[in-house]
């Protein structure tokens, strides 16, 4: 992370011929947002004199509550390498505030922030790694999006196969070039699908940077005449797109999630945090899969998983711990997908970890055998639930978890629920072309 000065900003912009600055801010369902000043208007909104609309952006505010101020973050000041090299273009990324100088507790990247305070009074610091996927379809005579690929690559396949390469490995430079460290990139398992895996990082940090690298993934992808999509499941009959996270926890520097004595490697911390995790996963569900089409990716069959299980052995449970040790442990939570709100997402995540490691929640016992091969009854003798079935039923867990709403706060839950209920409603009123293929001509 960098960190900059309001007088390094200034001089920045002027040494770099910065003309046009974006200030970021991200909705309550994970969606970027800017408003775009020019240079010249620079101090003013360091002094945080812009302002915005708030009831033109959906969950924020109400209409006579509706201004709201812009606050940079001046560590996240980045100039974009894809623009124009005279009058270049750069962004901050900013917490929303209210009229009368008080933080808007709505807003997404509060609510992460409220939680790893929480986390800090408790000595620990909250560090987060993501594998994300996507995928990068044609586009048709009119630009529009499309989901046609013509390749046919698969896992961890190369050039000439995966026609993607180029696109993907641009992107990894165009996201190095902005100073991101990435671990690794490559073609995932289904035709025009790829992964590029974010450094670890402190939790806000990670979720900026995941904001970050949706808008480089898809920026790129449109140079290269490509749409790249977020989308959970864009296709039927091939596997979704998810967003594993990767946790851990330090307490003055050390990762506290090992312990070289336990046959896991893992500590108390970490079994109470795994504990914390599942006790309130079909809430979190909700929030890390916030939208219809998640729900398409999470059945059986395409490896995304389904059971709230763990293990240190395979990867079909929910959540695994991947075979490292030392400062390397971690907890990776494999149900998340990359339409998530990542403010929110880890906030959960953390605030459900935090309870169980305060309340002492041990996991139940963890499942080393491949689930989906279990029977049904092997999985209901072993307590093995599984999570939400659509977006109705993760919104019904949600309403259940009062512990999970107030992590997000009673508003902010409130608007959450009303409007992914609408949404699911919208999705129920539709006639699809499964449905007409299916009955017209039978029926």
């Amino acid at each position: 992370m960098n960190y900059y000065t309001r007088a390094d900003i200034l001089r920045i912009v002027e040494e770099e011929d910065v003309g046009f600055i974006r200030l970021q801010f991200t909705d309550i369902f994970g969606v970027m947002k800017n408003v775009a000043i020019t240079a010249s208007q620079l101090e003013k909104a360091l002094d945080h004199q812009i302002m915005f609309d708030g009831a033109s952006i959906e969950g924020f505010a109400r209409i006579e509550e509706s201004d709201m101020y812009l606050y940079p973050d001046l560590d996240t000041f980045e100039i974009f390498p894809w623009r124009p090299q005279q009058g270049k273009v750069a962004r901050l990324i900013c917490d929303v505030y209210k009229p009368d100088g008080t933080i808007f507790q709505s807003d997404p990247r509060y609510v992460l922030k409220k939680v790893m305070f929480q986390a800090k009074s408790m000595g620990f610091e909250f560090d987060v790694g993501t594998e994300c996927e996507f995928f990068l379809f044609h586009t048709d005579d009119d630009g529009l999006p499309t989901t046609v690929t013509h390749e046919s690559a698969g896992y961890f396949d190369l050039g000439p196969l995966d026609l993607g390469e180029n696109a993907r490995r641009d992107m990894v430079l165009t996201l190095e070039d902005m100073g991101y460290e990435i671990e690794a990139s490559h073609h995932e398992s289904a035709p025009a699908q790829h992964e590029i895996d974010l450094h670890y990082d402190e939790a806000l940090a990670s979720a900026d940077s995941i904001m970050t690298f949706k808008l480089v993934v898809k920026t790129i992808a449109r140079r290269h005449g490509l749409h790249a999509t977020f989308m959970p499941k864009p296709k039927s009959g091939i596997n979704g797109s998810g967003m594993h996270i990767n946790m851990s926890m330090r307490k003055d520097g050390i990762n506290i999630f090992h312990d070289s004595k336990d046959p896991a490697g893992l500590s108390k911390e970490a079994y109470w945090f795994i504990g914390g995790l599942m006790k309130h996963m079909k809430a979190i569900c909700f929030i890390t899969n916030p939208v219809v089409n998640s729900y398409k990716r999470l059945v059986p069959g395409y490896e995304a998983p389904v059971y709230i299980a763990w293990s240190a052995r395979n990867r079909t449970p929910l959540i695994r711990i991947p075979d490292t040790r030392g400062d390397a442990v971690r907890v990776e939570l494999r149900s998340p997908d990359p339409s998530a709100n990542p403010y929110l997402a880890l906030a959960v995540c953390l605030a459900a970890g935090l309870e169980g490691i305060q309340n002492e929640i041990m996991p139940p016992k963890s499942v080393d055998c491949n689930i989906y091969e279990m029977s049904e009854e092997e999985r209901k003798a072993s307590g093995i639930e599984m999570l939400p079935g659509s977006l109705l039923e993760a919104a019904r867990e949600f309403e259940k978890d009062a512990f999970i709403q107030s992590v997000l706060g009673e508003d902010l839950s409130k608007k959450y629920i009303e409007a992914k209920t609408r949404e699911y409603a919208d999705y129920r009123a539709q006639v699809t072309d499964w449905e007409i293929s299916r009955y017209l001509h039978r029926l």
